[in-house]
This record gives structure tokens, sequence and C-alpha cells, in this order.
């Protein structure tokens, strides 16, 4: 199998694109490590996605609960072939009103956690010129109004995976970042229900187009990198930008 006795890691991996992304490369061959902070979730995910599956409850916001999950990877796998950063947190808001408690928050979660999780288990990742994903969002190629924090995070994120990229290239580690619009997903069905609209899930990206995307990718041969890929629903709605452009501000995690 495609990534047969290989080892992923993905964060985010309660729900939604996160779980998707791991049952795609359990069905290859992987043995995956969902990390959450809801430990039944969590469960619920693993038993859907095959029998190489571990859970490990973790707030990646939190450096010990990184140290601790580090630890453990070493001390069960001793090595990481592929680590995808899938756990993200939304806020909406104008600049002149969205709090800046709110854009600590997402600076926590969508560019510091991943920072510091890849740092933590980046030896891991080189032992076996392994692959790093940053799923990010086309905020993070393009601000639309009201999203200036989570935009902001989101182009943070776009740079550290492109400074990484050169840092990591001369040992063999590929890193790849994927810029999705909207995706079906229960955060996206809140976005619609703010935004008065009706949800269609089958409309947008489905979470299930994004795992089979990353399987082709990371299994390409060695003698290719692929470094951003945008992804974007195929129907184009004639009124609606990607990003989400109401007043007032609401998150999800």
């Amino acid at each position: 199998m495609l990534f047969q006795d290989q080892i992923a890691l993905v964060t985010g991996a309660s729900g939604g694109i996160g779980s998707a992304i791991a049952a795609s490369l359990a069905a290859h061959g992987a043995a995956i490590r969902l990390v959450g902070r809801n430990a039944e979730a969590l469960q619920a995910v693993a038993r859907g996605a095959g029998e190489r599956i571990s859970c490990d409850v973790a707030d990646i916001a939190s450096d010990q609960d990184v140290c601790d999950l580090r630890a453990r990877i070493e001390r069960e796998c001793g090595r990481l072939d592929i680590l995808v950063h899938s756990a993200g947190l939304f806020s909406l808001g104008g600049v002149s009103a969205a709090p800046v408690a709110e854009f600590d928050r997402q600076y926590r979660i969508n560019l510091r956690a991943p920072y510091v999780l890849t740092q933590a288990l980046l030896p891991l990742i080189r032992k076996c010129r392994g692959q790093i994903v940053f799923i990010n969002s086309t905020a993070g190629l393009n601000a639309q109004p009201n999203v200036s924090q989570y935009a902001a995070t989101k182009h943070g994120l776009r740079a550290l995976a492109d400074s990484l990229r050169d840092e990591v290239n001369a040992d063999g580690v590929r890193v790849l970042s994927v810029f999705l619009g909207r995706t079906a997903s229960p955060m996206q069905r809140a976005i619609h229900e703010l935004e008065g609209k009706a949800y269609r899930s089958e409309e947008l990206i489905q979470p299930e187009d994004v795992g089979t995307a990353l399987v082709a990718l990371l299994g390409l041969p060695r003698t290719v990198e692929v470094t951003n890929v945008a992804m974007r629903p195929l129907k184009r709605p004639a009124d609606a930008p990607e990003a989400m452009v109401l007043p007032g501000r609401n998150r999800w995690s």
C-alpha cells in the first residue's frame, strides 16, 4: 500500500477535514495518530478509520501538551513520516471593533501551535525524510473584509511553510500548503446560518476530496515536490466571495 509502514499525525482530527484526511491516509496503509482535545470525538473517528489508529488527547496551544505528545511519539514510534496541521480557529469581525483577545486566540491555534508542534517533531520527521502539510485557507492568499485577524494568521502560516520548506529541503523533507475554499463541515454550516443562506453541502468542497488530494500529492515520487495547492468548490456562487464578510464575530474550533 502507498503509505505502508509509515506513521502520520493529524491535528484537528476529531471531525471535519482532519478526520477525513486521517481516514484517507489510513485507507492507504498509514498508521495514524489522531490529535485533538475531545477524547470521545477522537475515539469515534478512530472506530471508523481502521485498525492502526491511536488517539492522542492534547491541546496543541499548550506547550506542555506538545512536549508530552512529542515524548509519546518518540517513545512509541521513534519516527514520524507525515505531519498534517489541520486544527484551526476562526473569528469574524472588522478591524475597528474585533477584540484583540480574539486575535490572540486565533494566533495561538492557527499559527503559534503549528510552529511549536513542527519544531518539536522536526527531528523525528528529518529522521525518515518525512512530509509536512499545512491545511491553510484561501484567506491566506486573499483577505476579504471582516476577516483580518483570521487572514493574518493564515498569511503567517503560509510564510511559516515557505520558510520551513527551504530550511529542510536539503534533508529530503517535503512541505506542502493546501489553501481551501469553503468546505462542507459543521463550521461552514454555522457560517451559512449567520449569512442567512441555505447550507447545501453538496455544492462545497467535500472533506473526502481533501483527503483524496493529499493521498495523491503525498504519494508522488521523490523526484518532485508540490509546494502550494489551492482548492475551491466547482460551483461558484454569484454573490459570495470565499471569505466570510458578515459584521460581528463568531468563533469555531
